[in-house]
């Protein structure tokens, strides 16, 4: 027996088209996407005249320039919510748009759960229909589950079945998430294999199964950097289409991200935007691409590079923690004091190899950097 249809009566169908509980959007902390951008995804789709595949929001074409920004002939402007190779995005929107799951894979920190986020809210208008991999992430997390109470007072039931989000994004044809699929033990990561091949979902205990329908499609993030991973078999590999998000290829281009993100991340706390505040994220950012290649930026000293990822979310991290010590406990300007606790403590994740990398660096690169004085002072003080 097949079944197509929506939520079952023990799963009622939420409304996503605004915070729960009747909250006001401005009152959330981290509103998702589909109500933070809601203007740009309606004025997106009020223009958007392109073929749009079955239940998708908007078009392939109007997806991509929500996520990669653009203005539209009414004037409305939409802002970039990835900053890189267009071609990446162009890749991932279309993988979308066939029968293949999207991976998004990359080191930490190169905005894979964004961008899978965002993608979700273009798509389908919804990114909640999530699972959170973890090593304790079971089955029924990508399968589904029982009401137990249900299940020993009646028996196994449609009304007792608790459904994943995976197995939600099947029967209503939406974008389901799986986030940090390499975290998630071997055995269950395999249970997507059928989902994906034969786009259906067995339910062996009732004789019957859930088929997807038109629109389902399903994005997963992995990054092989971190520890804990888990290999994904062939088998599973092969139902994936990869998308590889690089770190940014330029400090102009990684100032821009920082910035931005920054600029939301403080609009939501209530902090003030900084004037000055860019001299201190091209300084942050700077550290971070030299310790991490190895090499400073104008190819002459070579550095050693610490244990830690150094990537652009760890930048945003220490710019927004700066902001938060300027706007409370100094004058409201961003400046070397005040991101120099944070970078250290991004820098050293080993307390004993990286303390002595970072030093090596103050002294070597920082202390002779013309203007960066009041910098490595500052960076120095914190250190010691």
């Amino acid at each position: 027996m097949s079944v197509t249809a929506g939520p079952t009566s023990a799963e009622p169908r939420h409304d996503h088209s605004a915070p729960a509980n009747g909250t006001a959007a401005q009152e959330v902390l981290r509103p998702h996407a589909e109500h933070a951008f809601a203007h740009e995804l309606a004025a997106l789709a009020a223009q958007d005249d392109r073929p749009r595949p079955a239940r998708w929001k908007l078009s392939p074409w109007a997806v991509a320039t929500y996520l990669l920004g653009g203005t539209l002939p009414d004037g409305t402007v939409i802002t970039p919510k990835y900053v890189g190779p267009r071609r990446i995005v162009e890749v991932a929107v279309t993988t979308l748009a066939t029968d293949r799951a999207l991976l998004l894979l990359g080191v930490p920190g190169t905005a894979k759960t964004w961008v899978s986020e965002h993608l979700a809210a273009a798509v389908s208008g919804d990114s909640t229909l999530l699972v959170q991999g973890t090593a304790g992430t079971p089955e029924e997390a990508i399968r589904y589950g029982w009401n137990y109470a249900q299940l020993l007072a009646h028996g196994p039931s449609r009304t007792a079945l608790v459904p994943s989000p995976v197995m939600r994004a099947m029967a209503e044809g939406m974008t389901a998430r799986v986030e940090e699929l390499t975290r998630i033990p071997a055995d269950v990561q395999d249970s997507l294999i059928t989902i994906l091949s034969e786009k259906t979902l067995p339910i062996p205990e009732l004789g019957q199964e859930v088929q997807a329908v038109r629109g389902f499609s399903l994005i997963a993030t992995a990054n092989d950097r971190d520890r804990g991973v888990n290999e994904l078999s062939s088998a599973l590999r092969r139902r994936f289409n990869t998308v590889v998000l690089p770190l940014p290829e330029s400090v102009e281009a990684e100032v821009d991200i920082v910035a931005r993100r920054v600029d939301q991340i403080g609009r939501s706390l209530d902090l003030p935007a900084g004037p000055d505040g860019i001299d201190e994220i091209r300084r942050v950012v700077t550290v971070f691409r030299e310790l991490r290649a190895g090499i400073t930026s104008d190819g002459r000293t070579k550095v050693k590079s610490p244990s830690g990822t150094l990537s652009p979310a760890e930048a945003i991290s220490v710019v927004t923690n700066g902001l938060a010590l300027a706007t409370h406990f100094g004058d409201g300007v961003l400046r070397p004091a005040d991101v120099a606790a944070g970078l250290l403590g991004a820098v050293v994740r080993d307390p004993a190899a990286d303390r002595v990398v970072w030093q090596e660096y103050l002294e070597a690169v920082v202390r002779e950097r013309v203007g960066w004085t009041d910098f490595y002072r500052a960076c120095r003080e914190v250190s010691a």
